[in-house]
């Protein structure tokens, strides 16, 4: 039996949760035992206990709170007796520094927030918490790596995250294509993304009628759910482009097959998980040269600057109109798919990161 590991998780949207919940059962499976610490709500959405892990309630929230010092001193309680404290987060790493845990490794699965809100001020001081105090921090992308060292972090490593299963397509290219009533001759783009300000969605809008100005017209497919749906939702009823807002789908596979271009304008993104799908359907992929996309898709995907949907209307359309290009970038992305990283790539880097720091 191996020693005893603590995740602790604040609120999620899902990348990290799910990337906590694979963890834990990759740990388990290397005998371990396992906690997971968070919020109720993770538990009901990630479902750790029943994957077989150990769940403790502590409410760390997305946001700074009076509640803090009692977090503070029920992590305490709650983390006694674990052998490595892996907190995901800033939030939950600086409580689980404040805390007392060691050894701690915390993960920083995000960029830091740029507009609204308490964390924008609050950010630069759980970072320096987490550099300071923290045995080892891990960044899911090279910017994140750069920066907690600046911050003055002692070890700062590359996390390995692993590339996400969606499985094989159910209903296939055909069906789903006709479902979206979208013709066999017409070009059919599609992103999937919370739909929240950090995925740049309105640029997406403003390119879409550069985009659309061809013959067969493209569909563009827009996945997902979120705070801004309803303004992308009215933007998109006005344009004078075919883009389809299709909420929240559990069809990721279909929709892949379904589509000749995948695009990605997000503002910051870490590994992006959804690219790592796109290349695994073999897809183009048009994204924005953001966080850690540059690292990791140089000479696979096509990049373009943030916020700038001219030159992203301009990509898409090279790739549309040209079919020996969208020929090699599909052969770039498979070749690509088959070197991203395994469940298994994840949970060994993570041992070995435990194994670095451990008392046992």
């Amino acid at each position: 039996m191996n020693g005893r590991i603590a995740l602790v998780l604040g609120t999620s949207t899902g990348g990290a949760g799910r990337h906590v919940r694979s963890l834990g059962e990759g740990l388990l499976r290397q005998g371990y035992r396992v906690a997971v610490v968070g919020p109720a709500a993770a538990d009901r959405e990630f479902s750790f206990t029943d994957a077989g892990m150990r769940f403790a309630s502590v409410g760390i929230g997305a946001a700074p709170s009076v509640s803090d010092p009692a977090t503070v001193l029920r992590l305490r309680s709650v983390l006694k007796g674990a052998d490595v404290v892996h907190a995901h987060g800033m939030r939950a790493g600086a409580l689980c520094a404040l805390a007392g845990a060691r050894p701690l490794v915390v993960t920083a699965h995000n960029a830091p927030p740029v507009v609204g809100g308490p964390m924008v001020a609050a950010y630069p001081v759980l970072e320096r918490i987490v550099a300071l105090r923290a045995d080892v921090v891990l960044g899911v992308s090279g910017d994140l790596v750069r920066r907690l060292e600046r911050a003055g972090a002692r070890d700062a490593r590359p996390a390995v995250v692993a590339a996400p299963d969606t499985g094989e397509p159910l209903n296939g290219r055909e069906a789903t294509r006709s479902d979206l009533a979208v013709s066999p001759e017409r070009p059919l783009l599609l992103t999937i993304a919370r739909l929240a300000e950090q995925k740049g969605l309105d640029m997406l809008l403003a390119a879409a009628p550069a985009i659309a100005d061809r013959s067969p017209e493209p569909a563009i497919a827009i996945a997902g759910d979120g705070p801004l749906w309803g303004s992308l939702h009215d933007t998109a009823a006005e344009l004078s482009a075919d883009v389809r807002m299709l909420g929240h789908r559990t069809d990721v596979a279909d929709l892949l097959a379904a589509a000749d271009v995948f695009c990605l304008t997000s503002q910051w993104e870490g590994p992006s998980l959804v690219i790592m799908e796109a290349l695994r359907a073999g897809l183009p992929v048009v994204a924005t040269r953001v966080g850690g996309i540059p690292d990791l898709y140089t000479g696979t995907v096509l990049m373009v600057p943030p916020g700038d949907p001219g030159a992203f209307a301009v990509t898409v359309g090279r790739v549309l109109d040209d079919p020996g290009l969208a020929r090699d970038l599909r052969e770039r992305s498979r070749a690509a798919s088959r070197a991203l990283p395994t469940e298994e790539d994840a949970v060994a880097a993570a041992c070995d990161v435990y194994k670095s720091v451990a008392w046992w």
